[in-house]
């Protein structure tokens, strides 16, 4: 965790209801850090339906690989996270302290250990003793509070500078249900689920299949559309929870994902992922501004989403907007290196609303002085018209600093 807070960081932050159904814990456990919490604990009064997306990663760290083997069953009692060791590339001793994790919390709760979800973060090959805090899970899950989310998403930080947290209220059917978040990320953030580490919570009563189906749909405009440094982690993971407790006030239980009754709550849902997504990417390491891209005119929308993409990872747009330099050249650069269709003479670029290239040549227009102007604002919009079709895309990312050498070039030590 920065000592110093992102300027980029929420001016605001909402105040997390409680869900029904679900408490949770933190604790100082020491596995890197030292006086911050860095475990986290989070208990279902009742097994509730779960859903998870994964990094594509192929050196996926050993907690995914558990997570992965427990999804088929479809129920959560607890999930376990922690911060400053990702208990990735650590081999046989890695699925060792998986499954001994996996044992401690499921005897605090009272489950079996197919019902336990673990996500780890932080340093990849450095092997992790459960003992350094397995014997800890009792008296959290007796401390267990609702009302304790900002906490949770604190203790699973890494070099995040804040908190991330987002909660959404909807009706389900004529009653309302609750949606909660938290995430961490800052670095090594990429599609192929782009968040590091999410959690979300809600009290409907949907079950696991359409959990699924809603969680893999609202993946792709959300965290599958930020980046921060190109980066896959071995360890990303975004799971979404139902403990049910609504239908006690009347909610109707969710059995197919078409139900029509489900339109408000898939809107709602939506809206939490993507402000978790905005705000891993306004704490990108080092960032100090947004970027938000956007892609239209290409022959499909795959193909508008890979060139923004090749947009938002080069390193020379990004060090550019960091120098708040109005440098299009490099957006032509991007476009022309994705590997899609496009026409140099039929694109058009615009830095906010200035268009600043068009027809395959600087825009007569141009000012120098009033685009300059606008590349000091904190947040800076690119568009990108390929000419071509309807296809389109946005996505986003922040700037390349120095201060993101600095974060990288010494994060084991």
């Amino acid at each position: 965790m920065s000592a110093t807070v992102s300027p980029l960081a929420p001016k605001h932050y909402p105040a997390m209801p409680a869900v029904d159904g679900v408490r949770i814990a933190t604790a100082e456990a020491g596995i890197k850090y030292k006086d911050r919490t860095d475990l986290m604990l989070m208990v279902f009064d009742q097994p509730a339906e779960v859903a998870g997306v994964f990094t594509r990663s192929k050196c996926p760290s050993a907690p995914v690989e558990f997570c992965r083997q427990n999804l088929v069953h479809g129920k959560a009692k607890a999930v376990v996270v922690n911060s400053g060791n990702a208990n990735a590339f650590t081999g046989q001793k890695g699925r060792e302290t998986t499954q001994a994790t996996a044992e401690a919390a499921a005897a605090a709760v009272n489950c079996s250990t197919q019902e336990i979800y673990l996500a780890s973060t932080g340093v990849i090959g450095e092997p992790m003793d459960a003992g350094k805090f397995s014997h800890l899970f009792a008296g959290m899950m007796q401390n267990a509070e609702a009302n304790f989310w900002t906490e949770a998403a604190k203790a699973i930080m890494t070099t995040d500078t804040y908190p991330k947290i987002a909660t959404e209220t909807v009706l389900l059917g004529q009653v309302p249900v609750t949606i909660n978040g938290i995430a961490k990320g800052a670095g090594m953030i990429a599609p192929d689920m782009a968040t590091m580490l999410s959690f979300i919570v809600t009290d409907a009563p949907i079950k696991s299949d359409v959990l699924q189906v809603l969680l893999s749909k609202g993946v792709e405009p959300t965290f599958n559309s930020m980046t921060v440094d190109s980066d896959t982690s071995t360890s990303d993971t975004l799971m979404l929870f139902a403990t049910g407790k609504a239908s006690e006030r009347g909610a109707p239980t969710i059995t197919d994902a078409k139900d029509v009754r489900l339109n408000q709550f898939k809107k709602s849902l939506a809206k939490v992922m993507k402000s978790l997504a905005m705000q891993v990417a306004r704490d990108g390491e080092g960032a100090r501004k947004m970027i938000e891209i956007e892609v239209t005119g290409a022959k499909s929308a795959a193909s508008a989403k890979r060139i923004a993409m090749s947009i938002a990872n080069s390193p020379l747009v990004k060090t550019a907007v960091a120098g708040e330099d109005a440098n299009w050249g490099r957006v032509v650069m991007a476009v022309g290196k994705a590997g899609e269709p496009a026409e140099r003479d039929l694109l058009s670029i615009w830095f906010g609303d200035i268009r600043v290239a068009h027809a395959g040549a600087r825009d007569p227009e141009y000012s120098e002085h009033t685009t300059t102007e606008y590349m000091r604002q904190e947040d800076i919009k690119i568009r990108v018209d390929i000419g071509l079709g309807r296809g389109k895309s946005t996505v986003w990312t922040c700037d390349l600093t120095k201060e993101y050498v600095a974060i990288n070039g010494d994060y084991r030590s």
